[in-house]
């Protein structure tokens, strides 16, 4: 196997990554199990505007997580400071010493991938706790709201 991750690339960190999938399954079986003990059943479907609701809140939260300058510190055991991104946000080089700790530094600097987990798990929110998550959400989209205009703000004063 160590042979074919090689001639893959071997500046690509194949054993972390696969341990950040099998995380992901752990943990959407794990949600999986809970909802069969717990006896949550899934909604038939969920409306379009929790759906959009959950979108732009995972858009501001995973650019809050991967990108923003207040979570750095979550962050700096797997990155290095490059310079600042302007509008709060940070540019970050991703760690390459560990192949777990790479892995880990690229989904915490990649809205992207986070996005996945984010929306993984707003979504089972919405299951669980519906209400708290609608909440959480609604702030994460006002937020974003918010950036949206302070962005189209200082564009106008120019």
């Amino acid at each position: 196997m160590k042979r074919i991750w090689q001639a893959y690339g071997a500046d690509r960190p194949l054993p972390g990554y696969l341990l950040a999938i099998g995380s992901y399954a752990v943990l959407a079986g794990a949600v999986s199990v809970a909802g069969r003990l717990t006896g949550v059943r899934l909604p038939e479907r969920f409306s379009f505007g929790d759906t959009a609701l959950v979108a732009v809140a995972t858009h501001k939260a995973s650019r809050l997580l991967t990108k923003e300058a207040v979570t750095s510190p979550i962050r700096a055991p797997f990155t290095r400071y490059e310079e600042s991104a302007g509008h709060a946000e940070l540019k970050e080089t991703v760690r390459s010493d560990h192949p777990a700790r790479h892995a880990i530094g690229e989904l915490l600097t990649c809205p992207f991938c986070a996005g996945v987990w984010i929306a993984s798990a707003l979504t089972a929110g919405l299951v669980f706790a519906p209400r708290l998550t609608r909440l959480v959400s609604t702030a994460l989209t006002a937020v974003a709201a918010s950036d949206t205009l302070n962005i189209g703000y200082d564009k106008l004063k120019s």
